[in-house]
């Protein structure tokens, strides 16, 4: 999907997903150097980012605001305030495209601090740092088809892009905005259980790595279900119904399903 090439982009807040986007966007084409500027709190960080990929880097963020098409708020949510106090001037009417990514901060409040301009939330994943993320978008009252359309450009370039109703965003962080940290811990513990059972430690790792990469990736290109493949690889009276019998005295579903709400519970809080 192609975004138009002759609009600006701005990005405050130069972290990690910040230049995911960034290195992406620019590798894709997607926009050049000379179209994007970036803000960070960090100085040091700011001058890296401009050596590293050619973007003019500022401090002062209502130069960005009023100089782009588009904004995208790679901050944490909890200086939402003090960025949205920066960016208080009048800026030029319709413009920019606001794209937050602060995980909870819903767009009630993102709309009342940029009055009368689109806006959409946006919860991409880490994984995005290497072109394999999943981000949801939601659109705001104000947002058009054309700014739905430039905001599935950036984060196409990062992975894959769904939209889903604002009411559901909560529930996206919980999931696939957290997930990483869940998948994360299940590797370690494959792995500790691959060396508990007697393997050196960089083969247990590798081999649980492989699995949860390998199972996913059948997963997505046969769109089977989870649950069939299961079926598929438990035999009677074999080693995988054995291991499923010991993950279900551990509640390990149930671990699973209460870290997603528990997640999605804090980010209804985050935005409280």
């Amino acid at each position: 999907m192609d975004i138009q090439q002759s609009g600006k982009l701005g990005i405050i807040g130069g972290g990690v997903m910040g230049e995911a986007l960034l290195k992406r966007l620019l590798a894709q084409g997607i926009y050049l150097p000379e179209q994007v500027v970036v803000s960070d709190l960090d100085q040091e960080r700011g001058q890296l980012l401009a050596k590293r990929y050619g973007v003019k880097v500022t401090a002062d963020n209502v130069e960005i605001a009023t100089t782009v098409e588009t904004l995208l708020l790679a901050v944490k949510p909890q200086v939402f305030e003090v960025v949205a106090a920066s960016l208080s001037s009048p800026q030029k009417p319709g413009y920019p495209l606001i794209i937050s990514i602060l995980a909870g901060i819903p767009l009630k409040k993102l709309e009342a601090a940029f009055a009368d301009q689109p806006v959409i939330r946006a919860m991409p994943n880490t994984p995005a740092t290497i072109g394999a993320g999943m981000t949801a978008i939601a659109a705001g009252r104000w947002v058009k088809p054309e700014h739905l359309k430039q905001s599935q450009a950036i984060f196409g370039a990062v992975g894959e892009v769904v939209e889903v109703p604002e009411s559901l965003m909560d529930a996206v962080t919980g999931l696939s905005g957290s997930g990483p940290g869940y998948i994360a811990i299940a590797i370690e513990a494959l792995s500790d259980g691959g060396v508990a059972a007697g393997l050196p430690r960089a083969i247990a790792a590798k081999l649980a790595l492989q699995t949860v990469l390998g199972t996913a990736q059948l997963l997505q290109e046969t769109g089977m279900h989870p649950a069939e493949l299961k079926d598929r690889v438990t035999s009677p009276g074999g080693t995988t119904i054995a291991g499923i019998t010991a993950l279900e005295e551990s509640s390990f579903r149930a671990a699973l399903i209460n870290a997603v709400r528990t997640a999605s519970q804090r980010s209804k809080e985050l935005g409280a």
